[in-house]
């Protein structure tokens, strides 16, 4: 191995001066290529695997090869958040190039065991080979230029019997800005010879690397929440094709070799998945990657470590649709070449790692079209046939929350399930649904399975040991009202569109007393920000009440908002085209009032309405600290607000002058070197903290606060004995992986504002265990005793999580801080607890 490796290392070097060409590397021996199609080192200018690609630099030899070959079509299917194009270039057969459109409908209306069923023998295979999610595993996108080169240049009849028989999809990037990120750093660094030390800087990327998008997102978390930009465009033109088959490419530490699937059987597996795509599919496919490796002697493993479970992986999503999906893991040189201890490891040596399986994919995915193409018709009619065996259809809506209910609707649309109106009311599992407000979802459909991932709760598993999170219940995470009833007491209607989403909100009447705004819709707090932004008085109500307004009685709850009309430095006209304005973008109702007395509860002019402060909020970031919890903050204030967070390094904290700031936010990380003092009289002297995680824990045991945290009792037998190759599973077994659970929340307090309910579902994936304290106002919400909902948890930690303290609050002379347990905005998806912390940021400052 070490000699193999030392060749792989001289390889390196001869290769950036251009003593061999790529094809002799990369490509299986006796390959020719058309000699009018360039190369990618040709159009380069460097060998592949010299230098790391930047993305332009890619679709620009993707656009070349669009531009010289019959064979090959390039479309952008949307932009990133810093604008590059997320491009796919198509390669068939000229033939298939010419009649892509039908063969698209053709292939779509076979998966439809509804229509009639096409000919196989006649249908290509729809191949997505998707490149390099994971901006800094960057081999993958190297890798979809020898690719695309291989399958328009080669001049091979195994390649034109794929190219008849295939439509392959190659997305050189999923991740653009993240790679970019990247490759700027490695190329910035590179040495010349390269330098294989670990510790070079080349080899340790800046916080927060290339790994994440713009936003600090990992986007193979993103495929069933549908946050970020990249994704939602990516699962558009996926169900455009329905592939049959998908690629998920990745890096791992160094040290490691390859991985194929199958992974881990049952533990590591979807469990509503069918047992056809691992026990046949995968192992058919596992003997193409496993010879392809054994030709060039490089190690891989099989069935260990990695996760299929999660609907939101690439390499799962597919598994849900009738396709097959598959993770690539290849050892990683994180730069040009890196030193692993006793053995080199070469950018030069992962890229020929992943070209090889990629052809394999590609010649076991033609090889079996056939079985390919039927799988996925059987999978749709089978999945609908067992979703009308079981007569189920979830019935979802909130009233209250029409913004949050639109939101959770489009996420259902954008994965192409089928809903329907309600036409009478219906009670479900302790909730009342009511017709305008609430939509019904029959699991007999083609996307059942989704349908499944999106509201079950999951509670049965085959191990306990989770590479990720454990539960997924979207229902749960937007906090959306939801239960099932029997198909054969419903009759379904009309189905719902995208059309039937388009926010309806009227303009408010003209008033000469003042405006009302109910605080538990979604978008309120990007309303409250512009409103506070542009010097409106806003005050918000400590207390409920009933008053009349122009379109009748009507009742706001604890946090309304009221803007007096006549109480403002804005003359009336002005206010009123800033609410008009503000209402149509934000979706945001507002109410009109004619006179400041209520039918029931406080008056307008009642001291339980406070005034509303803009707040200057600063985030703690840097080396060290939570990248995906910052991005999460930055991304849901940024795209859900509309309101800006100032990002400081953490390195220049002590160049702070705290008091220009009104809110410190401070997620999950290591602050060691920062001064607790100057924290302590900041927020003594009225500025409001907020933590989550660990940095919870980090207050606590630096005594910034007079919470405590809640641990379980030690039972140690000093005789014990296990084996060692049971310890990852032991440990494993314990960590809080996610999953969630009921809490009680004071809905009275200014953190508890907008809600309606007292019962919350919570998603923790933490160990931070919170104790309520003796303060009866402090505990603003607590885990019930019985709180398990879904997901996987170790009995000692659900001892611990029950009647623990999920968020509490303390005033610190002028000041407080809010603490939350665990991650309100995880992966900006949890909207059943988005709106606590935007009550931390708008009203912490108001805890009294």
């Amino acid at each position: 191995m070490r000699i193999r490796f030392l060749l792989f290392s001289i390889f390196f070097i001869a290769l950036t001066n251009n003593i061999f060409s790529q094809t002799d590397y990369y490509f299986p021996d006796d390959l020719e290529f058309d000699e009018n199609i360039p190369s990618p080192s040709e159009f380069m200018g460097y060998e592949i695997g010299e230098w790391h690609t930047r993305h332009a630099r890619l679709v620009n030899y993707m656009e070349k090869l669009a531009e010289l070959s019959p064979k090959a079509q390039i479309q952008t299917i949307g932009y990133t958040h810093e604008k590059r194009p997320q491009i796919i270039l198509t390669i068939t057969s000229e033939e298939n190039l010419d009649n892509l459109e039908n063969i698209r409908k053709k292939h779509l209306k076979n998966a439809d065991p509804q229509n009639e069923r096409g000919n196989i023998n006649e249908m290509p295979v729809i191949v997505h080979l998707g490149y390099n999610v994971h901006g800094n595993e960057p081999s993958s996108s190297e890798v979809s230029m020898l690719v695309a080169y291989y399958l328009v240049a080669a001049k091979n009849p195994e390649v034109n019997e794929y190219l008849k028989n295939g439509i392959f999809h190659i997305e050189p990037t999923l991740n653009p800005d993240g790679r970019d990120r990247h490759t700027t750093w490695v190329n910035s660094n590179k040495g010349n010879p390269p330098v294989a030390d670990p510790w070079d800087r080349e080899h340790n990327e800046s916080w927060p690397s290339g790994r994440t998008n713009h936003y600090w997102f990992d986007l193979n978390r993103d495929w069933l929440p549908l946050t970020q930009i990249e994704s939602r465009n990516r699962v558009n033109f996926y169900h455009k094709w329905l592939p049959n088959m998908v690629t998920d490419y990745h890096e791992m530490g160094s040290a490691s070799t390859y991985f194929f699937e199958p992974t881990k059987q049952f533990g590591s597996e979807n469990p509503i998945v069918p047992r056809f795509n691992y026990d046949t599919l995968n192992a058919i496919f596992a003997k193409y990657h496993q010879e392809s490796l054994d030709e060039i002697g490089s190690l891989y493993f099989t069935g260990e470590r990695f996760d299929n479970s999660y609907p939101g992986y690439g390499s799962t999503y597919p598994d849900l649709h009738g396709g097959l999906g598959i993770v690539f893991e290849q050892a990683s040189s994180r730069g040009h070449v890196q030193s692993t201890g006793s053995e080199n490891i070469t950018f030069p040596f992962s890229i020929r790692n992943h070209l090889r399986t990629s052809l394999a994919t590609i010649k076991a995915s033609v090889e079996n079209k056939e079985l390919l193409l039927n799988w996925q018709r059987k999978f749709f009619k089978d999945v609908s046939a067992e979703g009308s065996r079981q007569q189920k259809v979830h019935v979802y809506g909130d009233k209250d929350k029409p913004g949050l209910t639109r939101k959770f609707t489009k996420l259902l649309l954008d994965h192409q399930i089928k809903i329907y109106e309600l036409n009478n009311e219906v009670t479900a599992d302790g909730n009342k649904f009511e017709p305008g407000s609430s939509y019904l979802v029959p699991e007999a459909q083609a996307q059942n399975l989704m349908v499944k991932s999106i509201f079950d709760k999951v509670s049965k598993f085959a191990d306990s040991v989770f590479y990720d999170t454990s539960a997924w219940s979207m229902a749960l995470a937007y906090g959306m009202p939801h239960g099932t009833v029997s198909s054969r007491k419903i009759n379904l209607n009309k189905e719902v569109s995208e059309e039937n989403l388009e926010n309806s909100i009227k303009a408010p009447e003209r008033s000469k007393y003042a405006y009302l705004i109910d605080w538990a819709q979604l978008k309120a707090p990007a309303m409250l920000y512009k409103l506070l932004k542009n010097d409106v008085n806003v005050k918000v109500a400590f207390s409920p009440f009933s008053i009349q307004t122009a379109e009748g009685s009507q009742e706001f709850g604890y946090g309304s908002l009221m803007v007096s009309a006549v109480d403002q430095p804005l003359k009336q006209e002005r206010l009123y085209e800033l609410l008009s304005r503000f209402s149509e973008k934000t979706g945001v109702k507002v109410n009109s009032v004619v006179s400041g007395r209520s039918a029931r509860g406080i008056d307008l002019g009642s001291p339980n309405f406070k005034n509303v402060e803009l707040p200057n909020v600063m985030m703690l970031t840097g080396d060290g600290i939570s990248g995906y919890e910052a991005g999460e903050i930055w991304f849901t204030l940024d795209t859900y607000v509309d309101m800006p967070v100032t990002k400081v390094d953490k390195r220049y904290f002590d160049r702070i002058d705290l008091n220009d700031y009104d809110v410190l936010i401070m997620v999950s990380g290591n602050y060691s070197e920062i001064d607790k003092e100057s924290i302590a009289n900041w927020v003594k002297n009225g500025g409001v903290l907020i933590t989550q995680r660990t940095a919870s824990e980090w207050i606590i045991k630096n005594d910034l606060v007079k919470s405590e945290l809640k641990a379980g009792e030690k039972k140690e037998d000093s005789t014990a004995r296990m084996n060692y190759a049971r310890s990852d599973d032991y440990y494993g077994s314990r960590a809080v992986g996610g999953s969630f659970y009921e809490a009680d929340l004071d809905i009275t307090h200014p953190l508890g504002f907008g809600y309606s309910s007292r019962t919350l579902p919570v998603y923790k994936n933490s160990a931070v265990f919170l104790k309520p304290g003796t303060n009866p106002f402090n505990k603003v919400m607590v885990f019930k005793n019985e709180p398990y909902l879904s997901g996987y948890i170790h009995p000692e930690n659900l001892e611990l999580i029950k009647n623990s303290a999920a968020l509490l609050a303390e005033k610190k002379g002028k000041g407080a801080v809010i603490m939350f347990s665990d991650d309100p905005n995880f992966r900006a998806m949890m909207f059943g607890t988005h709106k606590l912390f935007m009550n931390a940021l708008f009203f912490g400052s108001m805890i009294f």
